[in-house]
């Protein structure tokens, strides 16, 4: 045992000295058996460049071997995490917690462990070896369902999350592991400090993403939002998701079209013509006119009783999909929808009218609508005792701080814009690529290939979603 409590390694030529990048060069010349749980240790708490420390720690044994030994104890039944303290040895206690949360015949570490580790890493040793971080994430998802109980992993990959990138508007794989959390265990409002900042930097030095883990971070914060009933923000994230260009359409991007347009209904009252043609692939609106929600689409708001019938008829596909607390939602404001869309025909329209045009049939059940519309200004109208509803153009009112705040806000994206798209021009690979036929840039499976919604996420996050 040396003075610091670690066992002393065998005097070879790799161990007999502290500097981790000699350490390296010779541990391909190593044999598994020179090298052993306390030798990497030791080689940790003596190391002061993470770059050669992670050098190091790659390159000491074959990964299977690595793996098992990170994973392993030290003699005398003693945690190596014990040893370590999380600010000194930040890349060390990542290797030796990625590795013990994935294999299978390893003692997993004490969950405070975890916690503390999440809680005070520093940022920059983390980000020398960002497919440790990834392990270590989607370890503490498996941990936290392995126990049963999901919601344990929400914490330490919140703190994971917020600390690890330079700024959450950076995308990292971490992003969807903790959303698809959130969205399964529904602590939906626990998403929303994340979700506050929308994605603009892809940097993949600092994770080892693709295509899907754009997709399903954005699908997954879009289901967050619509079970809030956030509708313009779930709008935002759905639209993202279907029309992230790609040459090869993903289910997932058919399921936030499908979600995109239920959205709408309820937010805007119809599908608005966006997002561009352009930008989506164009099987997933040939598929999606060939579905149950094209139809319901085309008939609302007016025709609810055609609308029934649909939900009706589909009422299992609805139920299988996870839409049904949409379409029941969207349904229930139909007659809202119709009668802002009498707004802008008639004057003047009497009650019976307006719930033969609506399809109710109950008088004061129209006159009740029309006053809860009046007093959610929802539309600007007077109803007289007779029964008859004047319509009039709601009036106009601009504070100075809202003028002053969407301009700053469009400042402020000019500014961004401006800035993407210098990145953009300086960037050789875009360039070329640009040129090229758009069929170049094969990006994720096809919706034919198995699995469209990508490895990371687990399989059942959106089997409870309701969005009731």
């Amino acid at each position: 045992m040396n003075q610091s409590g670690l066992p002393t390694p065998p005097p070879t030529s790799a161990t007999s000295t502290t500097n981790p990048a000699q350490s390296s060069s010779n541990a391909a010349g190593q044999s598994a058996s020179d090298v052993s749980l306390g030798s990497i240790v030791t080689t940790i708490t003596s190391a002061s460049s993470p770059s050669q420390l992670n050098q190091y720690l790659r390159s000491c044994a074959s990964k299977d071997v690595r793996e098992v030994l990170l994973a392993s104890i030290l003699p005398g039944s003693q945690d190596p995490l014990t040893l370590l303290n999380v600010r000194d040895h930040t890349l060390g206690m990542l290797y030796i917690l990625s590795a013990r949360l994935h294999t299978v015949a390893s003692d997993k570490p004490l969950w405070h462990h975890v916690e503390g580790f999440c809680r005070d890493f520093i940022p920059e040793h983390a980000r020398v070896a960002p497919d440790r971080v990834t392990l270590l994430a989607t370890g503490i998802r498996q941990f936290a369902e392995a126990e049963g109980n999901p919601k344990l992993a929400i914490a330490p990959l919140s703190d994971l999350l917020v600390k690890y990138p330079p700024t959450l508007s950076h995308l990292t794989t971490i992003h969807p592991i903790f959303l698809t959390i959130c969205v399964a265990t529904r602590h939906f409002t626990a998403a929303i400090p994340v979700l506050a900042h929308s994605i603009t930097t892809i940097d993949f030095s600092l994770s080892d993403l693709t295509y899907h883990d754009n997709l399903i971070y954005h699908y997954a914060g879009g289901i967050a939002f619509a079970a809030l009933k956030n509708w313009s923000a779930a709008e935002e994230l759905f639209e993202i998701c279907a029309s992230s260009p790609g040459s090869a359409a993903s289910a997932i991007q058919m399921e936030a079209l499908k979600k995109l347009a239920l959205v709408q209904l309820i937010y805007r009252g119809k599908v608005r013509p966006s997002p561009p043609s352009k930008y989506m692939h164009p099987i997933l609106m040939r598929l999606f006119k060939a579905t149950p929600y094209s139809n319901f689409m085309n008939a609302y708001p007016l025709q609810r009783d055609y609308l029934r019938t649909i939900v009706e008829n589909e009422q299992q596909l609805f139920a299988n999909e996870r839409t049904l607390g949409l379409i029941t939602q969207a349904l229930d404001r139909a007659p809202r929808w119709a009668i802002k869309k009498l707004t802008t025909t008639y004057l003047t329209l009497h009650l019976s009218d307006i719930g033969r045009e609506v399809g109710i049939s109950d008088e004061n059940e129209v006159k009740s609508l029309i006053l809860s519309m009046i007093e959610c200004s929802e539309i600007s109208a007077e109803l007289s005792a007779d029964g008859t509803v004047s319509f009039s153009d709601p009036p106009v009112k601009f504070e100075k701080t809202d003028v002053d705040r969407v301009l700053a806000q469009a400042q402020q994206q000019d500014a961004l814009l401006v800035r993407l798209e210098k990145e953009m021009e300086r960037n050789k690979e875009y360039l070329i690529k640009a040129v090229k036929s758009k069929d170049d840039a094969a990006w994720g499976p096809s919706m034919d290939e198995d699995g469209a919604f990508g490895d990371r996420p687990s399989g059942n996050w959106t089997e409870d979603m309701s969005f009731s």
